[in-house]
């Protein structure tokens, strides 16, 4: 299975992002009417002094949610805990770290709707009434206890809002939506990015970088990590724009940002399905992938560029996909049987 270039060891990940994460809302870019609110909802919370509403952050991976949870807990000047939806899968993990919190801080859930229902139970008086309501003991000689928590906010973050409980959505105070990057806020991230690392990056190397990040600054980062790479060994130490175009066809990222498993994956909808409908399973079987990878890290930027839509009988290539992969289009074709409707222009 091949991997993506985007999906580096994770601990070097975490340190080249944690060395570049903005430490408050005046550094953090994009996301202005997210920003704007919390900027009000913190100096709120701060003058009554209570502790922020609970927090829900949703949407595609990469666009700043962790990022954000970290500025929440820096502009409230409280400490930050966190922890990950699958990793909390017994009561007594929960209550571990819901008992080690210290008044006023800040509780980082990642992946929440990946917690099973049992655990979500329990969090709710958490988050209502800073109780923790447990049972303890075997059959016949359980009891309840509860434990008094002190006041604490909790953020969620998730890439799927709706495989969210509406119990458990229903109890945070204040839900965000992040939205995909503009071409400009990702130019501007890259170049603050250069300015951390101390590496010029030229206006048309950073756009050339945003444009294509799949409208996300996690990509983008990394994207800027690899393009300085290249330009460290094979140039003179600036980034600029002919280095960034030969990094990005090394690296095999082409205009539209597809990377090669989104061009597998629209081969694959293409040639051996005939461009759709077909089911998401089967087209991450027939490319060696997890259904949740092609699902949450795949799919949404090809659903918002519009290269395939999902309908109810499955997935469907669109006119632009056939174009980006250089294959003919003709709608007359799609009423033939057999993969042959369908050749690459270079073919014909």
């Amino acid at each position: 299975m091949e991997q993506r270039i985007f999906d580096a060891k994770e601990q070097e990940e975490d340190i080249f992002e944690k060395s570049i994460r903005p430490e408050n809302l005046d550094e953090y870019v994009g996301q202005d009417e997210i920003k704007e609110n919390l900027r009000v909802f913190i100096k709120a919370a701060k003058m009554r002094n209570e502790p922020l509403d609970h927090v829900l952050l949703y949407g595609p991976p990469g666009l700043g949610k962790t990022t954000l949870a970290h500025i929440i807990a820096n502009e409230l000047g409280s400490t930050l805990r966190t922890a990950s939806g699958p990793s909390i899968e017994k009561t007594g993990d929960l209550a571990a770290i819901l008992s080690n919190l210290e008044p006023g801080d800040v509780l980082f859930i990642d992946e929440i709707h990946r917690m099973p229902s049992y655990i979500e139970e329990i969090l709710y008086p958490a988050m209502e009434d800073f109780e923790l309501d447990i049972v303890i003991g075997g059959e016949g000689k359980s009891k309840s206890i509860k434990i008094n928590l002190p006041p604490f906010t909790l953020v969620g973050a998730t890439t799927r809002s709706g495989d969210l409980s509406s119990p458990l959505r229903d109890r945070f105070g204040i839900v965000a939506k992040l939205e995909y990057y503009t071409f400009e806020e990702l130019k501007n991230i890259v170049k603050r990015s250069g300015n951390v690392f101390n590496i010029k990056v030229d206006d048309d190397a950073a756009m050339e970088i945003a444009k294509r990040s799949r409208k996300t600054p996690r990509v983008a980062n990394r994207l800027f990590k690899r393009v300085r790479d290249f330009a460290l060994v094979e140039g003179t130490g600036v980034i600029n724009l002919e280095i960034t175009q030969k990094a990005l066809k090394r690296l095999k990222v082409d205009e539209d940002g597809l990377d090669n498993i989104d061009r597998e994956y629209l081969t694959s909808l293409i040639e051996k399905f005939n461009g759709g409908p077909v089911g998401v399973e089967t087209i991450a079987t027939s490319i060696g992938e997890e259904v949740t990878t092609v699902e949450d890290v795949v799919e949404p930027y090809l659903l918002q560029e519009g290269f395939i839509k999902r309908t109810r009988s499955g997935r469907i290539a669109t006119e632009k996909a056939y174009k980006s992969l250089d294959y003919s289009y003709n709608v007359g074709l799609f009423k033939t049987s057999g993969n042959m409707s369908r050749k690459k222009l270079a073919d014909i």
